[in-house]
């Protein structure tokens, strides 16, 4: 299916209309030219990353050998971490760059590049803080997001980042209770800020709220369940849960409380969609991105999901239409019996445990790889 108006880029129109897209995605070529033609084109506006991406890129190029055979040279017992790390950092801060016109462009709410803290921080406040200062401080780039896990841990780490004016990106988010935990922090964040007498207005934040797994798992339910009314919410439940927390978003970051700060300068911390590639074939390959725009919030897209929307999606602003139907949506997926609250909670686990492997396979690839260009 062709755009129906061809001569308007989808990309560009949801920007206009407040949606900020991002790139999920990096790889040592994208800073050759492709990236500054995307931001310059599809006003793309920042870009995240994270261990699977970074493994795919340096496990399966070239790109990266030259700079492993240096690193090794110069220091032979570098650890695999660290290698890792002299091999991102680079890459981060040449995608930073190339954003930062939008940084300055946006005062500071865009333009932002997203590095993450190891994911076996993910109950370790004190670790994830710690590890956060420090690529914070090793970037050394205004329009840096450090990446953190929304555990239970994970909230208390991105409070205190928060007050020492470090920009994070909360991910791994994926139920409405532990979105709402993530807001009131990010507020606490500040107040703690402002109250030691810090400047609290150029401190940008995302909540990136999870979408398509959401439905790969509670599809399987309704699936199990069988019923004309299971078979009624098949794909809904995802987009619905995604709706619920934006009416959330926009009471919280609308009221007195926030008010307060926003007095000082405050931004909301604005919702992120991730994980808005589609899994199911059956599905429209652009439906949690069309069904998603609206006000006040990013949708960081995979490579091929970018490509397909910006072939044949249409940019209108939905996020608050049918948020009636979304509540009733969620409502009947629990008189089926089924709990979304546990789908969600064991989604957090599995996606804490996936990073792990990722990043596993990321440090054996490190060693594999300086131990072939070394030899």
């Amino acid at each position: 299916m062709s755009n129906p108006n061809s001569s308007v880029n989808p990309l560009a129109a949801a920007n206009e209309i407040g949606q900020s897209m991002w790139l999920d995605y990096i790889q040592k070529s994208l800073m050759d030219g492709d990236l500054q033609a995307m931001i310059r084109d599809d006003k793309l506006m920042g870009l995240t990353s994270n261990p699977a991406i970074f493994e795919q890129a340096i496990a399966k190029t070239n790109e990266y050998d030259n700079v492993i055979i240096d690193i090794v040279k110069q220091s032979p017992d570098i650890t695999q971490l660290e290698l890792f790390n002299q091999l991102a950092i680079p890459d981060i801060q040449a995608a930073a760059d190339a954003f930062a016109e939008v940084y300055e462009q946006t005062n500071g709410v865009d333009g932002m590049v997203s590095l993450e803290v190891t994911p076996d921080l993910a109950h370790d406040a004190a670790g994830t803080i710690a590890m956060g200062v420090e690529l914070h401080k090793r970037v050394n780039r205004p329009n840096l997001m450090i990446k953190v896990p929304g555990t239970t841990e994970g909230v208390k780490a991105f409070e205190a980042l928060t007050a020492l004016g470090i920009n994070v990106n909360v991910t791994l988010l994926f139920s409405i209770s532990r979105y709402r935990e993530i807001a009131q922090a990010y507020i606490r964040g500040l107040e703690r800020r402002l109250n030691d007498g810090h400047k609290i207005d150029r401190i940008a934040s995302v909540a990136s709220f999870f979408v398509s797994r959401v439905d790969v798992s509670v599809d399987k339910a309704l699936d199990a369940n069988g019923s004309d009314a299971a078979k009624a919410l098949l794909g809904k439940i995802a987009i619905a849960n995604a709706k619920v927390a934006y009416g959330h978003f926009v009471n919280l970051f609308g009221s007195e409380q926030f008010g307060k700060l926003k007095a000082e300068g405050a931004r909301p911390q604005r919702l992120l969609w991730a994980s808005t590639g589609v899994k199911n074939p059956e599905y429209s390959d652009v439906m949690y991105v069309e069904e998603l725009i609206g006000p006040d919030t990013v949708n960081t897209l995979p490579p091929a999901t970018m490509d397909a929307f910006k072939d044949h999606g249409v940019a209108e602003s939905r996020l608050l239409r049918n948020l009636a139907k979304a509540h009733t949506d969620i409502s009947a997926l629990a008189d089926l019996g089924i709990s979304l609250s546990d789908i969600t909670d064991e989604l957090e686990r599995g996606g804490i445990s996936s990073f792990v492997e990722a990043f596993d396979r990321l440090l054996a690839v490190m060693a594999e790889k300086r131990q072939t260009v070394a030899s």
